[in-house]
């Protein structure tokens, strides 16, 4: 699997975990989810809605780490903060690759890493959980670890 194919799902994310497991590295874990096939209720104070069709780990789906030799920047946002700039452009779904956007521009001008790597591409990748959304900014290609 590469992140091409990643790029294909067009199902639900949760991310497991987010860790740098050596200087500059970066390992972003996540789970592929699908709604239920059973409904429950949902109540909170006097309010009940039913039949509420909940979004769940697919256990049958490995997990699948996402691996950056290197990165030039990383974040992490709530959800409910982000949004899609209109100008962006991006390939792919949960899992994105942007051939334009303002973080890639806010990166390139906020650092020198164009200066020292001039002769590289850098990449903006994006990864659209349940609850966050990390975007990824990067000279490497990742590498795609299924378990």
């Amino acid at each position: 699997m590469n992140y091409e194919d990643l790029m294909q799902w067009k199902g639900y994310l949760f991310l497991d975990n987010i860790v740098e497991p050596g200087t500059n590295s970066l390992r972003v874990s996540i789970s592929r989810a699908s709604v239920s096939a059973e409904s429950e209720d949902i109540s909170f104070e006097e309010y009940t809605i039913n039949d509420v069709y909940p979004i769940e780990i697919d256990k049958t789906l490995p997990a699948i780490h996402i691996e950056f030799d290197s990165y030039v920047a990383y974040t992490v946002f709530d959800e409910s903060f982000h949004f899609v700039n209109q100008e962006d452009d991006f390939l792919g779904n949960s899992v994105r690759l942007f051939t334009k956007s303002t973080y890639l521009d806010f990166i390139s001008k906020g650092t020198i890493a164009l200066d020292i790597y001039s002769y590289k591409e850098l990449f903006h990748y994006q990864i659209v959980c349940l609850d966050h959304i990390i975007d990824i900014v990067s000279f490497d290609k990742p590498t795609i670890i299924s378990e």
